[in-house]
Order: C-alpha cells, then structure tokens, then sequence
C-alpha cells in the first residue's frame, strides 16, 4: 500500500489569532475554502459547536465537489487544527488534515496537510493521478484566498 502526503504554506500578514477562528469553524470556510464555488447547488450542513473540537460539516455536491464528512479531532489555539476528512464519493478515502500556524515575523505561516492512504481504486487512480498536482492547486488557492479575507480584500 502507498502513501501520500500533500502540503502547501504560505506567508499571510496578520497574527494567528486573526487567522485561526476562520479555519476552527466550518462555518467561516465559505469565505476561502477553493472548493465552496466548485457547486453553486452544493448541500451543506453542520453539528456540533460552532468551532472547534466535534465541529462537524458534511457536504454533498455534483460530481466535481463530490460528498464527505469533516470533524475537527484537534484544536490547539491558536497553533494547530486536526481534521478527520472523509471522502464518500466519488471514491470512498478517509485523509487526515492539518493546519499549523506559526509566527514569523509580522505575520504567520499557515500550512495545509493532508495524507493518505492509496488502496483498492484509489490505488489504480494515483497510477494515472499525482495527488500532489491534484490538490497541491487548490490548497494554494485556499491559502491565498484566507490570505485575502483576513487582510480584508475579499
């Protein structure tokens, strides 16, 4: 069996305090997640608190956006977010997510990641498929876009 790991960060001017409530709670990524346009008629919904540990969000979508679970295993303010990501379609994948936040200088490096595990057809797929092209994109896009919010610009 294979494993993946796929990881970007980038440099956002701004505290982590200003950073991190916009990734602890669901609620927030409609405003930088690169995925919240891919299905205008995307379905949503929460559980849990509002932010933090047990915060849940489950979405299904056309066959771009798919359909999953995410739940927040780990809140660690204002350094680390861990997320149990499930995929249930197109392909049935459970990837483990992380978001470190860490002070450099004036401002914060945020770095998004996620692993995996490649086995059954997500095997045959990553023959064809490099995952770190695939979702490298847009979590350099997400990034970018949390990067706009929180300096106001979006």
């Amino acid at each position: 069996m294979s494993t993946f790991s796929v990881s970007r960060s980038l440099l956002i001017q701004a505290p982590a305090e200003e950073i991190y409530p916009l990734v602890v709670s669901f609620r927030e990524w409609p405003k930088w997640s690169p995925w919240e346009t891919i299905d205008p008629t995307m379905q949503r919904s929460y559980e849990g608190p509002v932010s933090g540990v047990g915060s849940k969000y489950a979405w299904k979508g056309n066959g771009k956006a798919g359909a999953g679970t995410m739940e927040i295993t780990e809140a660690s303010e204002p350094a680390k977010i861990a997320i149990r990501l499930e995929f249930t379609k197109p392909m049935k994948a459970l990837n483990p997510t992380t978001f470190t936040f860490v002070s450099e200088g004036v401002g914060t490096r945020v770095t998004w990641s996620m692993t995996g595990e490649n086995k059954g057809v997500g095997r045959v797929f990553m023959l064809f498929m490099n995952m770190d092209k695939l979702v490298g994109g847009d979590f350099e896009k997400g990034l970018a876009q949390l990067s706009a919010v929180v300096a106001g610009n979006a």
